[in-house]
Parts: C-alpha cells; sequence; structure tokens
C-alpha cells in the first residue's frame, strides 16, 4: 500500500516539464512542443472499429534503401536533417533522459535507422516532442516526416496518413495502484479511468460494456500523476505504456490479459510512397539484421520475440 500522503512525481514528467528546447547531439535544435490543456470530461463512446482494410498491410519496398534522385529521402537529405516527432514522457519507448538530456527508447531507435540509411549518421535527426493528438495533424502537415510514437495502425487512421510494415505489437490493458481489487476494465464501472487524447486507448475505454468513466488528458505522465493523486481508479492503455509507467511506480501493477490488438506503425504522409517503401526497407533490414531484437532487449526486455513480420499489400 502506498504510504500516507505519498506522492511521487515521475522524473520523465518533470523532464518534460522543465525542458522546451532539446537535441540529440549532432542534431539540429527541436521546436517545443505545445502542452495542452487537459480536461477531464468523459469521453463519447467509441463507434465501431473501422474493419474495411487491412490495416497491418504496407507499401512493399522497392529493394534495399536508397536515396535515389527526386525522392523525398533526397529532399531529406539535402535539409541536412529527419524531422520525426516522437514522445518524450513514454518511459523505455521515448522519453527525455534526465541524466543526459537525449531522448531515447524503442521507438527512437526505429527513427535512429531511419536516419543513418538517409545520411549514414544515425544523429542527424530533429526530434519534435508531440502529443498523440498531435500526431496526425503533423505529419498531415508536413511539420514532420515521420512520426515515431507508439502509434497504432487502424483503418481510421489510414484514411488520413500512411503506416509502415509493424515494427512492434502491443495490446491494452490496465493498471492500478498495488491495493486495488480490480483485476481488469470489467471491474471499473462506473470509476474513473486514464488514458490520452487522441489515443485508440480512451476510445476503447468509452467503448467497454463495464461503463468505465474515461479521462482524457495529454500524456502519459499525466495519468499517472491523477492515479497517485487518487483523482482516477485506473490507466487504461497498451502494455507496452504501462509497463514503463509501473517502472515509475512500485505502488502500481499490471491487471489483467490483453483485450485489444494494438500493432505500432510508423506515421508518413500519403504524399510520400517512396518513403513509405523506404522505411519498410529500413525495418526490414532491421528485423533480419539482428538490431531489431537488440533494441527490443535493451528496452523492453528478454526473452525476446520474434519481430512482427511484414506484410505487403503492393
Amino acid at each position: 500500500m502506498r504510504p500516507p500522503g505519498w506522492l511521487r512525481v515521475p522524473a520523465l514528467l518533470i523532464a518534460a516539464a522543465a525542458v522546451t528546447v532539446w537535441a540529440v547531439p549532432g542534431s539540429a535544435a527541436v521546436s517545443p512542443a505545445q502542452r495542452e490543456t487537459a480536461t477531464q470530461r468523459p469521453a463519447a463512446p467509441a463507434a465501431p472499429a473501422d474493419t474495411s482494410c487491412d490495416p497491418t498491410a504496407s507499401l512493399r519496398p522497392a529493394g534495399p534503401p536508397r536515396v535515389t534522385r527526386g525522392s523525398f529521402m533526397a529532399k531529406i537529405r539535402a535539409r541536412g536533417y529527419l524531422i520525426a516527432g516522437v514522445d518524450q514522457s513514454t518511459f523505455h519507448f521515448g522519453y527525455l533522459n534526465p541524466l543526459d538530456g537525449n531522448i531515447e527508447g524503442f521507438d527512437i531507435d526505429m527513427v535512429h535507422a531511419v536516419a543513418a540509411a538517409i545520411f549514414g549518421n544515425p544523429n542527424k535527426v530533429q526530434f519534435k516532442a508531440i502529443s498523440d493528438l498531435q500526431r496526425i495533424p503533423e505529419v498531415r502537415s508536413g511539420a514532420v516526416d515521420i512520426v515515431a510514437h507508439t502509434m497504432t495502425i487502424n483503418c481510421e487512421r489510414l484514411q488520413q496518413v500512411d503506416f509502415s510494415t509493424v515494427y512492434f505489437d502491443a495490446g491494452q490493458r490496465v493498471l492500478v495502484e498495488t491495493n486495488s481489487p480490480a483485476r481488469g476494465l470489467s471491474d471499473l464501472g462506473g470509476k474513473r479511468v486514464c488514458a490520452t487524447k487522441g489515443s485508440t486507448s480512451i476510445a476503447n475505454i468509452g467503448a467497454a460494456p463495464s461503463h468505465p468513466i474515461p479521462v482524457a488528458v495529454p500524456f502519459w505522465t499525466d495519468c499517472l500523476v491523477k492515479l497517485q493523486q487518487g483523482d482516477v481508479a485506473a490507466i487504461s492503455t497498451d502494455d507496452s505504456i504501462l509497463s514503463g509507467l509501473a517502472a515509475q511506480d512500485p505502488w502500481t501493477k499490471i491487471v489483467g490479459p490483453r483485450f485489444t490488438s494494438e500493432p505500432y506503425g510508423l506515421a508518413i504522409s500519403q504524399q510520400h510512397p517512396d518513403f513509405v517503401r523506404f522505411v519498410n526497407a529500413v525495418l526490414q533490414r532491421l528485423r533480419t539484421g539482428g538490431q531489431w531484437a537488440a533494441s527490443y532487449a535493451r528496452w523492453v526486455g528478454t526473452p525476446v520475440p520474434a519481430p512482427p513480420p511484414a506484410r505487403y499489400k503492393a
């Protein structure tokens, strides 16, 4: 049980709040992310999921990753750096390390691999910290070249952006305090359950038959603070994200089985299919060359599963 009056503000949240401009050594300066105003209003129930497409099938690579004349990759190379929209507060996947000021994690490794394929230098990246809600608008506007942000591929999102092949498989579960009797979302009817705005998780909470009350915030660390303060009874999102939150607070636990499938892809503008094919070639090289497994072991842990197989539609 959490000691009376105990509250530990996560180190990652402190870092995210204090830092406005940051960069990986050797990269360009980073534009500050606009922190949105949190809302505690319940989200509307989600509409039935769109199953009109095969969300995990992406464009087939045209051979190994090559920067060809006139391609979007050539434009990125001419600029001098890749612009990537990332998270800076999801431990293990995309977070600002408060000890050295670097952005790191599994998602960040994917971005470095793309930069290395374009420039021969993995640090030629400008990272832009964005919220879940900003991911699609940033890609569509051209403000970023790519988004690596624990982003689930689904048919609704594919109407607005393109995705790479799946580079990580996750599933939604529930995080509660260690003294909670809840064993899953079905035990949280009428209780306040936190997730981020713009995530598939908040919609899934709103659609749950047990009728929990969704509480939407900008960042996952906001959810952890609300759980610590007793403002919500649980957090529900991908187990990959929950494991990072649980690692920051020993008075929490992940409960229940996965009740959704959340395949992660790198989001890219629909205007750049050549870049989608290029990124898919990079991901395939990571799968077969051992880099994917090494990244998984470093950030997620062992044993290391086989990487998600690539599926192509054309």
